[in-house]
């Protein structure tokens, strides 16, 4: 055995998915999320970067596979940035879906490409504070402007958690009004335009890379769609691993997982094994 060695799923099907990606790797795509996955998740998600074991894995398994794609809700230029995913031998053919899959960066280009944002989260934008001020909520809270999408944080608040619940229904409101829709996380609400979430992202993403099995590791709520994509593959004859990259904060996530691995650590050690294996 090597020094990573690679663990069994507790699943039936989770096994047959791994074993189909062992059996022929070269058609098989690997899918991660950014935060909470291939990033530790920090109090300030402008400090977020990726594990410093991940790139190394990623790079040594990459080109052993059909293809691997990181999916996140981030834009894609700047999970770009904050994996030091950009220019890495090994890597050439990465995909990032950013924005749920709105946005695509190719490293073979090294170029994003995505459509005009949603005229809905400009308005947003400009309401925020107003709606903060009137919640009681703006102590505290960090609002992140990704672009396509505005997310606010309550974890830096006195009680996070109370902040959170307080926030859900005039965000709710907020985001109808511009015909946007909230997409809750850990600690973060997300307003962003409808239409587009991971599983999407992800299932077209393995039906273009015709990929015959799939590994998808995740850690939140919105990656819960692409958990929901993967078991549907199955369903058409494409085996599939999920993996929870583990937190106590998102349990929904664990127990439908195949396999629940300890973190970024936990998916970086599950990588370079899945490297050593097909080494």
């Amino acid at each position: 055995m090597g020094s990573h060695p690679l663990p069994e799923p507790v699943t039936e099907a989770g096994r047959d998915g791994l074993a189909a990606l062992l059996a022929r790797p070269e058609r098989a795509v690997v899918a991660l999320d950014f935060d909470g996955t291939l990033a530790p998740i920090v109090p300030d998600p402008e400090r977020a970067r990726a594990h410093p074991g991940a790139v190394p894995a990623l790079a040594r398994l990459a080109p052993r596979l059909g293809s691997v794609a990181v999916v996140t809700g981030r834009a894609a230029g700047v999970a770009v940035r904050y994996g030091g995913f950009a220019g890495v031998p090994g890597l050439e053919h990465l995909v990032v879906l950013g924005h749920y899959g709105a946005e695509r960066w190719d490293a073979v280009t090294g170029t994003v490409h995505a459509p005009a944002p949603h005229p809905g989260v400009a308005a947003v934008q400009a309401e925020l504070p107003g709606v903060l001020d009137r919640s009681g909520s703006w102590q505290g809270t960090w609002v992140e402007d990704k672009g396509r999408a505005i997310a606010v944080h309550t974890r830096r608040a006195a009680d996070p958690q109370a902040a959170y619940d307080a926030l859900r229904a005039p965000l709710a409101a907020l985001a109808e009004r511009h015909g946007l829709i909230v997409e809750p996380g850990r600690l973060v609400l997300e307003l962003r335009p409808p239409g587009m979430d991971k599983g999407v992202a992800l299932a077209e993403y393995v039906r273009e890379s015709g990929a015959s099995a799939v590994l998808y590791a995740g850690d939140d709520l919105g990656d819960l769609a692409a958990f929901a994509a993967v078991e549907k593959l199955r369903t058409e004859g494409v085996p599939g691993t999920l993996v929870c990259s583990g937190s106590a904060e998102v349990a929904v996530l664990a127990e439908r997982a195949d396999l629940v691995v300890d973190g970024p650590a936990g998916v970086v050690e599950l990588l370079a094994g899945l490297a050593e294996r097909l080494g």
